[in-house]
């Protein structure tokens, strides 16, 4: 069965579809770099279905350049990562895009498509920061243009992934429209909110899981195995080398072998190296404060709010709101939520281990998120904590695409 990933951002999504035997025929998203980090993935899952994975880590131990790594595969791989802002101005062209992809690999139909618009215009903490901006969010239709896609393709299922803040946008108005959209151009349409912590994930992530499939189809929500999760952030971070803030090695050896998690989960997936374990600087007042927040979870099993930093030492002036400016990642229980912003700075995602006093690198960061461990990001240091930060935690995704892989074969 193949898919379409509509927003694929850095490919989160989309990895555990691939790793459930979907093949994807196109990838579109309008960010240059998550693009290159795409195609680079693409590059990764064709040389492993050839055997011939020792160029993959050449390249992530720079010993070849990415020109050379994408030489090595079918060029319609690389070129099925469309690079467009999905807009009215564009749906043609990538519409006739996606159907010359399909000529080149020989498929006529298209099974699911996949994916979630910029969740931003729905998130709750964006509507309390600017009420008349979110209002006329254009981003908030682009539903209408997710829909445009099952019109013109007409796959069997589709998952469009959100905040949960989806549901309540403008009192819910935009979730019965959405609904009555889709189910006006022959979809039946259900939703769940989803914790990505049940599926495997250390990390609590709530999102709006809205599974669509064909009113031709004898289908039901899928059920996506939820458990409970006994793992925590020491559990992810404990083989991973000691690092200070600063740090641009682009791979170092583990300092200790895998542990269960690591290993069922695929998270260390035979690498030797940990590649991108890259950290940014900080100033010493940063890291103070930092410090103080360590401690203090350590001793009260609490978070400093900005109001208890002394203000000799305080850095971020308002402490009225958003008292949470810092906060540690603490080792002991599951991780609380990443987000992009940890590509404008770390301090909602302080390292726990006061020795290296710094915030989480970028290596750290895609663990959180489940991403394995030879998962390559492209671009700059914020560029890739923008793309693990907005990502689909794969391991969510994996459960999620075996679901639909059951449900599709049993119709």
């Amino acid at each position: 069965m193949n898919y379409i990933d509509l927003f694929a951002g850095a490919g989160g999504l989309s990895e555990g579809f691939v790793k459930n035997g979907f093949i994807p025929i196109s990838h579109v998203e309008m960010d240059s770099d998550a693009c290159l980090t795409l195609k680079t993935r693409l590059a990764y899952h064709y040389l492993s279905r050839q055997n011939k994975t020792s160029t993959y880590y050449d390249y992530l131990l720079s010993r070849i350049s990415r020109e050379q790594l994408y030489n090595a595969v079918p060029s319609e791989i690389i070129n099925s990562v469309l690079n467009y802002e999905i807009s009215e101005d564009n749906v043609g062209k990538v519409f006739k895009d996606i159907r010359g992809a399909m000529r080149l690999t020989g498929e006529n139909r298209v099974d699911v498509i996949i994916g979630g618009p910029p969740c931003q215009a729905y998130s709750l903490a964006g509507r309390s920061v600017d009420r008349g901006r979110k209002k006329y969010d254009l981003r908030k239709h682009l539903y209408k243009l997710y829909a445009r896609f099952l019109t013109e393709f007409r796959p069997s299922m589709f998952v469009f992934e959100n905040v949960p803040g989806l549901l309540s946008a403008d009192q819910g108005r935009y979730y019965v429209n959405l609904k009555k959209y889709f189910r006006r151009i022959g979809y039946f349409v259900e939703d769940r909110i989803i914790d990505a912590s049940t599926l495997g994930v250390i990390q609590k992530r709530k999102r709006v899981i809205i599974i669509g499939w064909s009113k031709y189809l004898d289908i039901t929500y899928p059920d996506f195995g939820e458990m409970e999760n006994v793992w925590t952030v020491k559990d992810i971070l404990y083989d991973l080398p000691v690092l200070g803030p600063d740090n641009h090695v682009g791979y170092t050896r583990y300092r200790a072998g895998a542990n269960e998690y690591l290993k069922n989960f695929e998270i260390r997936n035979g690498f030797d190296y940990a590649i991108q374990n890259i950290t940014r600087p900080h100033n010493s007042r940063d890291l103070k404060i930092y410090k103080m927040v360590i401690e203090f979870w350590e001793k009260e099993g609490k978070r400093l709010k900005n109001n208890e930093i002394p203000e000799k030492d305080r850095t971020q002036r308002n402490v009225h709101s958003f008292l949470d400016r810092f906060k540690v990642v603490a080792e002991n229980q599951l991780s609380h939520t990443l987000l992009a912003h940890i590509a404008k700075d770390g301090h909602y995602y302080i390292h726990p281990d006061k020795q290296q006093l710094r915030s989480l690198s970028v290596r750290e960061a895609a663990r959180i998120q489940s991403f394995p461990d030879n998962y390559f990001f492209e671009g700059s240091r914020s560029a890739m904590f923008r793309q693990i930060g907005n990502a689909v935690p794969p391991l969510m995704a994996y459960r999620i695409a075996q679901s639909i892989n059951r449900l599709l074969r049993s119709n």
